[in-house]
């Protein structure tokens, strides 16, 4: 006959019962959106959106750099003998 234990299956079932209700969700789940919790999930969010953005721009920017300077090469032009008002862009 197979034993079979049930301390792995009453174990997790013990830590919900044991949990309290705070633990069961964050300040916007629970209603309270002017609480310090959310007023910090709000900048976090604002961070990682920042943080996102800008390594997403510096990706955006770099691919136009390389066009730009691809066309140059196409063109047969040096940037030495490019005209001086669009130096500052290549």
């Amino acid at each position: 006959m197979i034993r079979v234990s049930f301390l792995p299956r009453l174990l997790p079932l013990a830590f919900l019962l044991a949990a309290s209700v705070r633990s069961y969700g964050c300040a916007a789940c629970l209603g309270n959106s002017d609480s310090a919790m959310a007023q910090a999930m709000n900048w976090g969010i604002m961070t990682l959106l920042v943080v996102v953005l800008g390594v997403l721009f510096g990706i955006a920017a770099f691919f136009v750099y390389i066009a730009r300077r691809s066309a140059l090469v196409t063109a047969g032009t040096s940037l030495e003998t490019y005209p001086e008002d669009t130096k500052k862009f290549a």
